[in-house]
């Protein structure tokens, strides 16, 4: 079941868009996490210099973006998780 604000996408629909960048909302449910909690990970790593995610995130004021092309790299790389900032 989606939480509020989720929008139910698959790897494939992904794949296939024509935007470079994503949100939260599109890529929770393929995390199995809500939007709101990639946001406050993403802030928190921000803050901290780091990042806790297979692909890298952008913060741009208080709105997440996530390059397309990454997002799809770390999710279907093979071997391990190689951590992007």
């Amino acid at each position: 079941m989606l939480e509020r604000g989720e929008i139910a996408m698959t790897m494939q629909e992904i794949m296939n868009l024509d935007r470079e960048f994503l949100i939260p909302a599109e890529i929770a449910p393929l995390l199995g996490v809500s939007p709101y909690h990639i946001n406050i990970q993403v802030k928190q790593d921000k803050a901290l210099g780091i990042n806790s995610f297979c692909f890298p995130t952008i913060l741009i004021g208080t709105r997440v973006k996530i390059p397309r092309r990454a997002f799809i790299d770390g999710m279907t790389r093979a071997a391990g998780c190689e951590k992007h900032s």
